[in-house]
Protein backbone atom coordinates (compact mmCIF):
# COMPACT_ATOMS: atom_id res chain seq x y z
CA UNK A 1 0.00 0.00 0.00
CA UNK A 2 1.41 3.66 -0.87
CA UNK A 3 0.70 6.54 0.98
CA UNK A 4 -1.05 7.90 -2.24
CA UNK A 5 -3.77 5.52 -1.45
CA UNK A 6 -4.41 6.68 2.51
CA UNK A 7 -3.24 10.26 1.99
CA UNK A 8 -5.65 13.08 3.39
CA UNK A 9 -5.37 15.12 -0.04
CA UNK A 10 -7.88 18.14 1.09
CA UNK A 11 -5.47 20.01 2.94
CA UNK A 12 -5.71 23.03 5.14
CA UNK A 13 -2.83 25.55 5.19
CA UNK A 14 -2.67 28.74 6.14
CA UNK A 15 -0.48 32.08 5.61
CA UNK A 16 2.98 32.00 7.28
CA UNK A 17 2.01 36.12 7.74
CA UNK A 18 -1.89 35.23 9.95
CA UNK A 19 -1.66 35.72 13.22
CA UNK A 20 -1.92 33.06 15.87
CA UNK A 21 -6.10 33.90 16.38
CA UNK A 22 -6.48 33.46 12.78
CA UNK A 23 -4.42 30.42 12.95
CA UNK A 24 -6.51 28.83 15.85
CA UNK A 25 -9.36 30.12 13.75
CA UNK A 26 -8.71 28.08 10.78
CA UNK A 27 -8.53 24.96 12.97
CA UNK A 28 -11.81 25.58 14.50
CA UNK A 29 -13.88 26.13 11.63
CA UNK A 30 -12.11 23.15 9.67
CA UNK A 31 -12.25 20.74 12.79
CA UNK A 32 -8.32 20.32 12.29
CA UNK A 33 -5.30 19.70 14.53
CA UNK A 34 -2.94 21.31 12.16
CA UNK A 35 -2.18 23.51 9.34
CA UNK A 36 0.37 23.56 6.23
CA UNK A 37 2.12 26.96 6.20
CA UNK A 38 1.69 27.94 2.57
CA UNK A 39 5.49 28.67 1.06
CA UNK A 40 6.67 32.43 0.73
CA UNK A 41 8.11 31.50 -2.60
CA UNK A 42 8.65 28.80 -4.99
CA UNK A 43 12.31 27.93 -3.20
CA UNK A 44 10.03 27.76 0.11
CA UNK A 45 9.62 24.99 1.83
CA UNK A 46 6.04 24.26 3.64
CA UNK A 47 5.66 24.27 7.42
CA UNK A 48 3.52 23.18 9.68
CA UNK A 49 1.54 24.57 13.10
CA UNK A 50 -0.12 22.29 15.52
CA UNK A 51 -1.77 22.91 19.04
CA UNK A 52 1.74 22.03 20.44
CA UNK A 53 3.51 24.94 18.73
CA UNK A 54 0.54 27.77 19.44
CA UNK A 55 0.21 25.94 23.52
CA UNK A 56 3.65 26.79 24.04
CA UNK A 57 3.61 29.88 22.33
CA UNK A 58 0.46 30.97 24.80
CA UNK A 59 1.33 29.35 27.76
CA UNK A 60 5.33 28.59 27.97
CA UNK A 61 6.27 31.92 26.39
CA UNK A 62 3.16 34.17 26.96
CA UNK A 63 3.33 35.02 23.51
CA UNK A 64 -0.04 37.60 22.11
CA UNK A 65 -1.97 35.60 19.93
CA UNK A 66 -2.63 38.43 17.71
CA UNK A 67 1.12 39.68 17.52
CA UNK A 68 3.11 36.52 16.71
CA UNK A 69 2.69 35.24 13.18
CA UNK A 70 2.32 31.43 12.14
CA UNK A 71 6.24 31.89 10.72
CA UNK A 72 7.30 32.48 14.12
CA UNK A 73 6.27 29.50 15.54
CA UNK A 74 5.53 26.73 13.13
CA UNK A 75 7.47 23.81 12.27
CA UNK A 76 9.80 24.48 8.86
CA UNK A 77 10.67 22.90 6.93
CA UNK A 78 7.91 20.27 7.58
CA UNK A 79 9.03 16.53 7.23
CA UNK A 80 7.21 15.68 3.56
CA UNK A 81 7.51 12.48 1.80
CA UNK A 82 6.81 11.24 -1.74
CA UNK A 83 3.08 10.02 -2.30
CA UNK A 84 4.67 6.80 -4.07
CA UNK A 85 6.63 5.65 -1.26
CA UNK A 86 5.48 2.88 0.64
CA UNK A 87 3.16 3.23 3.56
CA UNK A 88 5.42 1.00 5.95
CA UNK A 89 8.15 3.51 5.77
CA UNK A 90 5.89 6.56 6.18
CA UNK A 91 4.51 4.96 9.70
CA UNK A 92 8.80 4.07 10.60
CA UNK A 93 9.27 7.45 9.62
CA UNK A 94 6.50 8.69 12.20
CA UNK A 95 7.75 6.13 14.84
CA UNK A 96 11.79 7.20 14.46
CA UNK A 97 11.45 11.17 14.35
CA UNK A 98 8.42 10.74 17.01
CA UNK A 99 5.94 12.91 14.48
CA UNK A 100 2.40 12.61 14.33
CA UNK A 101 1.90 13.72 10.90
CA UNK A 102 3.79 14.06 7.11
CA UNK A 103 3.45 16.41 4.48
CA UNK A 104 3.03 14.51 1.19
CA UNK A 105 4.47 15.75 -1.78
CA UNK A 106 4.57 15.44 -5.38
CA UNK A 107 7.30 17.27 -7.62
CA UNK A 108 8.24 19.30 -4.48
CA UNK A 109 4.15 20.58 -4.44
CA UNK A 110 1.67 20.03 -1.64
CA UNK A 111 -0.24 16.75 -2.71
CA UNK A 112 -1.61 15.51 0.92
CA UNK A 113 -1.06 15.04 4.11
CA UNK A 114 -0.52 11.46 5.88
CA UNK A 115 -1.47 11.17 9.78
CA UNK A 116 -0.43 7.63 12.37
CA UNK A 117 -4.43 7.61 12.17
CA UNK A 118 -4.11 7.16 8.53
CA UNK A 119 -1.79 4.30 8.82
CA UNK A 120 -3.76 2.69 11.72
CA UNK A 121 -7.33 2.90 9.69
CA UNK A 122 -5.38 1.56 7.00
CA UNK A 123 -4.12 -1.32 8.62
CA UNK A 124 -7.23 -2.24 10.64
CA UNK A 125 -9.24 -1.59 7.33
CA UNK A 126 -6.80 -4.45 5.47
CA UNK A 127 -7.13 -6.44 8.66
CA UNK A 128 -10.75 -6.37 8.39
CA UNK A 129 -10.70 -7.19 4.76
CA UNK A 130 -8.67 -10.10 5.32
CA UNK A 131 -10.50 -11.72 8.30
Amino acid sequence: MLVKDIMLREVVTVSPFATIREAMRVMKQNKVKSLVVEKRDAHDAYGIITYTNILKTIVAEEGDIDLVNVYDICAKPALTISRELDVKHAARLMVNIGVRRLLVTSSNELAGIVTMSDIVGAILKLADEEA
